[in-house]
């Protein structure tokens, strides 16, 4: 029954491309239009059957995390694409639909981050085993969307790139003193002040980010200019001239959409500056994938630009300048993919990451890291830079300033 029952799902859902699907009795069946490269599923386990038709995004992550799917020729990026690039606004059947309802009506209480929550979620992704991110990322740790002036940047040019052109929107100054919130592992607040001369303070609730940002500060003499503080962003009580936070904001959660924007309000002086760097949506507001909230960002999601509109307009701040960041994530996820996959047949990474002996984790990373760079190619996803202001001429009126300088600071830093 199932087996049937999710037949007549796919051959609704699947439109475009050609996708094959062996089920555990070895029955082969075909879905769409023939067109494209095929991609062959093998789903080896009965019981995937019905979860696949009850519950299809969890059941599609756990699947292939658990082996009981496979994608042949290791195509979980092509799969992947195909379904998102199918997938319409109505869903396959109806009886997701109650489903769906639920899950768009939990959604605020799902991201209810007070302190003490917002803490463990951040344990839960950012103090996993911190020789994991080596693998990957590059030697900056920039754990956020690259920005690739040309496509043939490498991955080194475009973080330094991304960090330098946010630098230049923030028109920093020496002796400006900078809030950094969800400074990650100090990258850009080491930046900030090596290259630009300021004062900046950076707000984590990761105890490993913390001690290793710590760490990097007194190794290359910044410990006089940079902080580093393992504490809530609602706990800073200083004012700044700038702030800035890059991949934290997806953290913060939709109830709590007002009091960020009313903290980055009170944080800064008459004519001080904010640029908020997010992941976000080209869609209405909705809701995390089910199986990404579970495994790999609790609390975590990706905002409409209506919905940060709405809280930034009541904070009473000015939206000074927008930027919409398109196919960069894609671009930087393809790179992390590419390393953590070559991480994966070198012996010496393979015994200084645990991790990467267990196949449960390695499939849930790769999962991860697919479904992550194909929701930006196929799936709706992007990335917002918010320039946001107390006052109306706080920055030129002109974008000038902006790639004037990006090129001089990224010049220098690279003297």
């Amino acid at each position: 029954m199932w087996t049937h029952i999710l037949d007549r799902m796919l051959r609704k859902m699947v439109r475009r491309g050609t996708l094959n699907v062996i089920d555990p009795l070895g029955t082969a069946r075909s879905y769409g239009d023939g067109s494209g490269t095929p991609v062959t599923v093998r789903l080896n386990d009965p019981a995937i059957v019905r979860r696949l038709v009850l519950r299809p995004e969890m059941a599609m992550g756990e699947g292939y995390m658990d082996g009981a799917i496979d994608v042949e020729g290791d195509a979980l990026t092509d799969l992947i694409e195909l379904l998102l690039r199918n997938h319409a606004d109505d869903l396959p059947v109806w009886w997701q639909a109650p489903r769906m309802a639920l899950r768009q009506m939990r959604r605020r209480l799902d991201q209810f981050n007070p302190a003490s929550r917002a803490r463990r979620n951040v344990a839960h992704h950012y103090d996993l085993s911190q020789a994991l991110y080596d693998t990957f990322l590059d030697a900056d740790r920039q754990y956020s969307c690259a920005y690739f002036r040309d496509p043939s940047c490498t991955l080194e040019q475009a973080q330094a790139a991304k960090k330098h052109h946010i630098a230049a929107k923030l028109c920093i100054e020496p002796g400006m003193r900078v809030l950094d919130i969800g400074c990650g592992w100090g990258g850009m607040a080491l930046t900030l002040a090596r290259d630009y001369g300021a004062q900046v303070t950076g707000v984590t609730l990761s105890r490993d980010q913390h001690a290793l940002a710590q760490r990097r500060a007194e190794a290359e003499g910044l410990a006089d200019r940079v902080t580093f503080r393992l504490q809530d962003y609602r706990e800073v009580t200083e004012r700044f001239d700038r702030i800035v936070s890059v991949g934290m904001f997806e953290h913060v959660g939709v109830p709590h959409y007002r009091s960020f924007f009313d903290t980055v309000r009170d944080r800064l002086p008459g004519r001080g500056v904010a640029l908020i760097h997010t992941i976000g949506r080209m869609k209405p507001p909705g809701s995390t994938s089910p199986w990404l909230a579970k495994y790999i960002f609790p609390g975590g999601y990706s905002p409409a630009l209506s919905e940060v509109a709405s809280a930034v307009e009541h904070a009473g701040l000015w939206i000074t300048d927008l930027e919409v960041w398109r196919l960069h994530y894609a671009r930087t996820l393809q790179h992390w993919s590419e390393r953590f996959e070559a991480a994966l047949t070198d012996p010496g990474q393979r015994r200084l990451v645990p991790v990467l002996a267990d196949p449960r984790f390695v499939r849930m990373w790769r999962f991860y890291l697919a479904a992550s760079e194909m929701s930006f190619r196929a799936g709706g996803c992007n990335v917002f830079q918010i320039q946001l202001a107390r006052a109306q001429d706080a920055v030129p009126l002109t974008r000038d300033y902006i790639h004037t300088g990006a090129r001089s600071g990224h010049l220098s830093a690279a003297e």
